[in-house]
C-alpha cells in the first residue's frame, strides 16, 4: 500500500504543466488579417527606419523632410507599386547634404528596401542607389545593376552587384550568379540589400528569396565603414550629373525605370523578415 502511495505521489509530481512560463493566452482572432504576424509594412523595425521615400507626392525624404538639391528626368507617376512612384528617364535625384542617419557612428548595419521596375539595356550600367562620397566615383554603398549585360528583351535575368566601402579602405561586393527575379516594364521587383555590421554578412534578397552568391564578406578591416562626408544619389552617381563628373568613366547612365517605397534601416534584416516585407507589399499592407 505504501508503494502505491509513493508511485502515485511520484507520478503526480512529474506531471507536465501545459504553460510552465505563464504565458498569456493567445486569441487566434488577434492574428486575423496579418501576414507572418504583421499587420502592415510599418510594423517591421519601426524604430530602425532612418529614411523613407514614398514618392506619393514628391521626391522628399519623408522623415527629415529634405528635398533633393537637383533632379533630372524625374517624374512622380500614378502607376506605382503602392500609390504613386518615381519614374526616371535617364534621370536621378541628388541630395547634396549629409544626413545625420548616415554618419559613420550611426550606420554600422543597414538594410535598403525598394520596389523597382527595371529593364536590361545592352549598353550602360544602372546605379540604383548610392551613398556617395564627394569627389569619388565609388560610394559608401553602391547598388549597381549590370543592365549593360543583356538586351531589354531579356527579362529572365538581371545581374545585381552591390558594393560597400570598408574600414580598411577597400570595397566588398556580392552578386547573383544563378538566381534572378523576372524584370521588365510589366514586373515590379522587391529588392532588399542588407548588411550585418557584426558578422559581415551581406545579402541580396529579391522577392523574398536570397539570391546572392557571396554573402559572407568578412570582419576586421573588411567591415563596412560609412565615410564622411557623404551625399545621396538615387538613380546615378556623380558621373551622370552634369558638372559633377569625377573622372572619364562613361559606363553608367542615369536610371531608366521606376522606384517606389524606398526604405532604409540601420539594422540587418533576416531573409524571413524580408520575405514578410515582400508579402505585405503584395497585400498592399
Amino acid at each position: 500500500m505504501l508503494g502505491l502511495v509513493l508511485a502515485v505521489t511520484t507520478w503526480s509530481s512529474c506531471k507536465k504543466d501545459g504553460n510552465p512560463h505563464n504565458l498569456p493566452d493567445v486569441d487566434p482572432k488577434d492574428y486575423e488579417g496579418t501576414i507572418d504576424g504583421f499587420r502592415s509594412t510599418d510594423e517591421i523595425y519601426p524604430d530602425n527606419l532612418i529614411a523613407y521615400f514614398s514618392f506619393n507626392e514628391n521626391n522628399n525624404e519623408q522623415i527629415s523632410g529634405v528635398a533633393p538639391t537637383s533632379t533630372a528626368g524625374a517624374t512622380i507617376v500614378d502607376a506605382g507599386f503602392k500609390g504613386k512612384a518615381l519614374e526616371l528617364s535617364e534621370g536621378y535625384l541628388y541630395f547634396a547634404n549629409q544626413f545625420d542617419a548616415f554618419r559613420t557612428d550611426n550606420l554600422k548595419s543597414f538594410t535598403i528596401s525598394q520596389w523597382i521596375q527595371i529593364s536590361n539595356n545592352d549598353a550602360t550600367k544602372t546605379q540604383l542607389f548610392q551613398l556617395a562620397r564627394p569627389g569619388l566615383l565609388n560610394g559608401n554603398i553602391d547598388i549597381i545593376l549590370q543592365t549593360q549585360n543583356r538586351p531589354a528583351s531579356n527579362i529572365d535575368f538581371l545581374t545585381i552587384q552591390p558594393y560597400f566601402s570598408t574600414i580598411g579602405g577597400s570595397r566588398q561586393d556580392n552578386v547573383n550568379n544563378a538566381l534572378s527575379p523576372t524584370i521588365g516594364p510589366d514586373n515590379w521587383v522587391h529588392l532588399v540589400l542588407t548588411y550585418n555590421g557584426t558578422a559581415g554578412t551581406f545579402n541580396i534578397i529579391a522577392n523574398g528569396v536570397s539570391i546572392g552568391g557571396f554573402n559572407n564578406r568578412g570582419v576586421g578591416n573588411n567591415l563596412f565603414n560609412a565615410y564622411e562626408p557623404s551625399e545621396l544619389i538615387i538613380g546615378g552617381n556623380y558621373n551622370v550629373i552634369p558638372g559633377m563628373e569625377v573622372n572619364g568613366d562613361v559606363s553608367f547612365a542615369g536610371m531608366t525605370g521606376k522606384i517606389d517605397e524606398l526604405r532604409i534601416y540601420n539594422v540587418f534584416m533576416p531573409t524571413a523578415i524580408a520575405g514578410s516585407l515582400y508579402r505585405l507589399g503584395l497585400a498592399n499592407q
